[in-house]
């Protein structure tokens, strides 16, 4: 690897960042490999199925071989995903690593405000157990992954599809109610774009979903915030989260009805330095997105994912975890190994 230079020609020092999936990262037994092993992971799981409501089913649910066929509903999606992405955060965490920002996907900007002190994890569960049952209400729908970019769909979209995320220049997501969302796949498909339907049983981060919530929103409590002690890029805004709009329910509330701009939050983070991103999270998504691009192509920065591509063997958590820990110190050098939490 050629060593990056800053301005005085001493090395460039690459900040720490870690990011956190959202909704279609989940699969069954996700990161379930860590539990038992990792301390600081296991108590994080641990205290999210005490306090969530059905906690013991969802965790019955998350260490099944095979899952119940709602797994990928938002009922058992988001809160297994933000249990497990604050519990890799806490993890990394307590090994040693002290990010200097942080970065989410849709209900991973929420464990990346969780991790920066917007909100106490108890908090964070409580909410989205609420949240859960304000989106039951959502109209059948989803999205649709497509490897193009919004001009080249424009022309195969009819009215109720819109762009629910911008992943990278040619990576997006589509949202729409179930039947336009068919519709749209197949007229896709029929002209050589390359779709794939994400895990999701709702239309995300689609208009529909501020109706919902207007609808039921009543049962929102709305636990304290507090301004990040850690730099937070929104994937909301595409920019860095200041104090105000972090303490501002508001913000979040209408999250799920908004865009996901992750493209352009990646953008302006890595613009802002060299950075070393570590996805904290269930697959590597947000790590092959950040292999391409030109920061990370050049070498000025670089991605790890901490856990395997997908689902293996109870013993490959742990080993990716391993592997990606000795990758950290050798681009980073923060703590040295072995960890004691395994």
């Amino acid at each position: 690897m050629t060593e990056r230079t800053g301005p005085t020609g001493a090395p460039a020092v690459r900040r720490i960042a870690l990011t956190f999936p959202g909704q279609g990262a989940q699969h069954p037994r996700m990161a379930a490999g860590l539990y038992g092993v990792s301390r600081t992971f296991t108590a994080t799981m641990d205290l999210a199925f005490d306090t969530l409501p059905g906690g013991r089913s969802l965790r019955t649910a998350w260490l099944a071989d095979r899952p119940p066929a709602d797994y990928d509903d938002v009922a058992r999606a988001q809160p297994l995903l933000y249990a497990v992405d604050c519990a890799l955060g806490a993890m990394i965490t307590e090994a040693g690593v002290r990010p200097d920002a942080l970065l989410g996907h849709s209900v991973g900007e929420l464990a990346a405000a969780t991790l920066a002190g917007v909100l106490a994890f108890h908090d964070g569960l409580r909410y989205l157990s609420e949240y859960v049952e304000v989106y039951r209400h959502a109209p059948p729908g989803g999205m649709l992954a497509v490897a193009a970019g919004p001009g080249e769909v424009a022309a195969h979209l009819e009215p109720g599809v819109v762009i629910g995320a911008l992943n990278a220049p040619r990576q997006l997501l589509l949202s729409a109610e179930e039947t336009a969302l068919t519709r749209a796949e197949t007229a896709l498909r029929r002209a050589g774009i390359t779709c794939a339907r994400v895990r999701a049983r709702q239309p995300f981060h689609h208009p529909v979903m501020r109706d919902v919530a207007a609808a039921h929103a009543d049962i929102l409590t709305r636990p304290p915030l507090k301004p990040p002690h850690t730099t937070v890029h929104s994937a909301c805004t595409g920019q860095e989260l200041d104090d105000d709009t972090a303490t501002d329910w508001a913000f979040w509330l209408a999250q799920p009805a908004e865009p996901v701009l992750y493209g352009p939050a990646l953008h302006h983070l890595l613009n802002s330095g060299p950075h070393l991103l570590i996805e904290a999270g269930p697959g590597q998504s947000l790590t092959a997105l950040a292999r391409r691009t030109p920061q990370v192509a050049r070498g000025d920065s670089a991605a790890v994912a901490l856990l395997p591509a997908r689902a293996g063997t109870p013993d490959a958590d742990v080993a990716a975890v391993r592997a990606a820990l000795n990758r950290i110190v050798a681009l980073h050098g923060v703590f040295p190994a072995p960890v004691p939490d395994f």
